[in-house]
């Protein structure tokens, strides 16, 4: 056994897995702390002088909508 039908088996689990993350709904805290999370590790690759206490700092001070459509209002 081997090729193309063993990778085609191995990666039903990993579909199904997929197919689970893209029903979930996340609410409001968990795009908050994905959010930041975001921001400190593009801004910190960046600058390693920027800590996660100063994008929390920032993002206390510019919440988040909580509108994903990226329109701008």
């Amino acid at each position: 056994m081997g090729g193309y039908e063993s990778t085609t088996r191995m990666n039903e689990p990993l579909k199904k897995l997929i197919e689970v993350a893209r029903a979930a709904q996340q609410t409001k805290g968990d795009i908050e702390v994905q959010r930041r999370s975001f921001a400190y590790g593009n801004t910190h690759f960046e600058n390693s002088k920027i800590t996660r206490e100063m994008v929390d700092k920032i993002a206390d001070e510019m919440p988040f909508s909580g509108d994903l459509s990226g329109k701008a209002h």
